[in-house]
């Protein structure tokens, strides 16, 4: 199996087994983004609020979101003690949740990008290989046909493909997830802040 598959590669070349180390890294991102991007509690962002404000912090909490009401509550809290202003403690507080939830969306797109171009390049190159060998006369001599090495061209393309579609849709899905957090904590600074006024 494992012959076949690095026989497979090597058909591509160079450009084969980087498209594969790409498509390794994407999914390793995508993964992460996956799990790093979990609500937890599901429902309105104010009722949340409302139940953190009631009973307090639940010691295990269910996601993301459960974590950043807490700590924005908590910075609330520690504002007041201060007397600093609640709304800018709470914003800074939620700082790593905003980065947290952004994590890896570069590496996303730009392997998406990327992946097609990397495996246009590998069809160029396949093709001016074929057509030196035409050239030359080399195919022939060896007994290979121009439609054999214009194939071995298109896999690198192929692959491309291969690893961009899947990375785009998921991006996308993962991305719209990110911005309903992002909403979610410009939210929760107004809702606790309006709560304790």
């Amino acid at each position: 199996m494992i012959d076949v598959f690095v026989e497979f590669m090597n058909k591509g070349g160079i450009v084969m087994w980087v498209l594969f180390a790409l498509n390794l890294l994407l999914w390793y991102a995508l993964g992460f983004r996956y799990m790093n991007l979990k609500r937890g509690v599901q429902g309105n962002i104010r009722r949340l609020v409302e139940k953190h404000l009631e009973k307090g912090a639940s010691k295990k909490m269910k996601g993301l979101l459960d974590e950043a009401v807490a700590t924005a509550i908590k910075a609330n809290d520690e504002a007041k003690s201060l007397g600093k202003k609640p709304r800018d403690f709470m914003t800074n507080s939620l700082m790593p949740y905003f980065i947290a939830i952004k994590k890896y969306s570069i590496v996303v797109k730009t392997i998406v990008i990327l992946a097609p171009l990397i495996g246009l390049l590998g069809t160029v190159m396949g093709m001016i290989e074929t057509f030196d060998a035409l050239q030359n006369s080399a195919m022939f001599s060896q007994g290979n046909s121009i439609s054999g090495g214009i194939s071995k061209a298109l896999f690198t393309t192929e692959l491309g493909l291969v690893v961009a579609v899947p990375g785009l849709l998921l991006g996308n899905i993962l991305q719209k997830k990110q911005n309903r957090f992002e909403l979610e904590f410009e939210q929760l600074t107004d809702i606790i802040a309006t709560k304790e006024t």
